[in-house]
């Protein structure tokens, strides 16, 4: 029987930029940091309070998971937002919009009740969209 989650990776164009972003804008907690063989690099962050998941900065380059071909076409998805998502959960969410906003986060959605909850989109430096919902 399958447990829990414990890995989830965010494909990513820089992983410098990357852990730039999530670490520095975010507030993320570095997980791991390391290399992993020629030209590779294992980058995981954890959001603060919830340590036991490990996101991967996943470099989109050819080698061992993508053909040339298949890596730019992955960047392309990525970088016009159109390849994966996440949701996030905050405490309050006027206060982590309004602190994110000012470290430059880039928000394609103001802080709008909706049916489903109170939510914010933005996107990270790589074009990656999330969804920030307050917890109730």
């Amino acid at each position: 029987m399958i447990t829990k989650m414990n890995h989830v990776s965010v494909f990513v164009l820089n992983q410098d930029s990357a852990f730039d972003f999530y670490v520095n804008k975010l507030g993320f907690n570095v997980h791991t940091d390391a290399p992993m063989g020629p030209g590779m690099r294992w980058l995981t962050v954890c959001p603060p309070q919830q340590p036991e998941l490990e996101i991967s900065l996943m470099s989109i380059d050819e080698g061992m998971m993508f053909t040339k071909e298949t890596a730019q076409q992955m960047r392309n998805l990525v970088s016009k937002g159109t390849f994966g998502f996440g949701v996030f959960e905050c405490d309050n969410l006027l206060v982590t919009y309004e602190e994110l906003n000012a470290k430059g986060v880039e928000f394609t959605k103001k802080p709008t009740q909706e049916f489903y909850g109170f939510e914010a989109l933005f996107k990270d430096d790589s074009g990656n969209w999330f969804s920030l919902g307050q917890k109730n």
